[in-house]
C-alpha cells in the first residue's frame, strides 16, 4: 500500500521531534559538524537565499507562511523585511530552538505554531515560503500540498523538490548523510515536468523553475508558484 501524506508526515514528526532534534539543532547553527553536513549546511543557506531573492525585499504588510520553519533561519529573515510571520512546523523541538534565537526586537512579527503545514487553522497569506518540506513527498502529494496552500495564498509561494537526477538517486541509494540511528525519512525526487502536468490537471499553473542549488550531499530544486 502505497504511505500517503499523513503517514509519511507523522513519520516525519517522529524525526524532528525526537530521533534527530539535537542533530538538526547543531546542523542549523554555527556549531563545527562533520565535512559531509558542512555541505548540507552550506546548500541550505545557499537555498535559503535564493527563495528568500524571489520575494520582495520590503514586506511590510504582508503575511507570510513559513510552512516547515524548523530552527526559524527563515522566520527571522522574512520578519527582518516587514513580514508577519506564521512559521509552522510539526517538530515542538526546532520550534523552541526557533525561539531561543529569534531577536528579542523582531519576536513580535513571528508566531511560532506547532501542527500540520497544509492545515487551513493558519488563515490566509500574501506568500508561502516551504524551503524542503515537501521533499520527502512524491509529485502528487506535493501539487495536492500546493493546491491548498494556493487556495489561501494571494501572491507566491516559493519551495523546493527533490530534482530527479542520476546523482541525487545515487547520493541516496549509497550515500549515508547521517548515522542509521538519526537518518531521516527518504527523500523523494520528483521531475519538474511530472509535478507541473499534477498541478495542470488540479487548475493550477506551472510552477517557475528558481534554480538548483547542488553542495556536495545537499541537492534541492527552487520553484516558484504564482496566482
Amino acid at each position: 500500500m502505497a504511505e500517503t501524506y499523513n503517514d509519511t508526515r507523522d513519520r516525519l514528526q517522529v524525526y524532528f521531534n525526537r530521533t534527530a532534534a539535537k542533530t538538526w539543532e547543531r546542523l542549523t547553527s554555527d556549531a563545527p559538524v562533520s565535512r559531509i553536513r558542512q555541505t548540507v549546511r552550506e546548500g541550505r543557506d545557499g537555498m535559503r537565499a535564493r527563495l528568500l531573492s524571489a520575494l520582495p525585499q520590503d514586506l511590510s504588510g504582508a503575511r507570510v507562511l513559513d510552512a516547515g520553519a524548523g530552527a526559524g533561519s527563515a522566520s527571522i529573515e522574512l520578519a527582518k523585511r516587514g513580514a508577519e510571520v506564521v512559521a509552522v512546523d510539526i517538530s515542538e523541538s526546532l520550534l523552541e530552538v526557533a525561539r531561543r534565537r529569534t531577536p528579542r526586537e523582531l519576536a513580535p512579527q513571528i508566531s511560532y505554531c506547532t501542527g500540520d503545514m497544509l492545515s487551513a487553522r493558519w488563515g490566509s497569506f500574501t506568500h508561502v515560503f516551504a524551503m524542503d518540506s515537501l521533499i520527502h513527498y512524491n509529485a502528487t502529494d506535493i501539487a495536492l500540498a500546493l493546491d491548498k496552500l494556493s487556495a489561501r495564498t494571494s501572491d507566491k509561494i516559493v519551495f523546493t523538490v527533490a530534482p530527479k537526477t542520476a546523482l541525487l538517486s545515487a547520493m541516496h541509494l549509497s550515500g549515508k548523510l547521517f548515522p542509521r540511528s538519526d537518518r531521516s525519512p527518504a527523500i523523494v525526487p520528483v521531475r519538474e515536468a511530472t509535478l507541473g502536468q499534477a498541478l495542470s490537471a488540479l487548475g493550477r499553473r506551472t510552477p517557475r523553475s528558481l534554480g538548483q542549488e547542488a553542495r556536495g550531499f545537499y541537492i534541492s530544486h527552487a520553484l516558484e508558484l504564482c496566482p
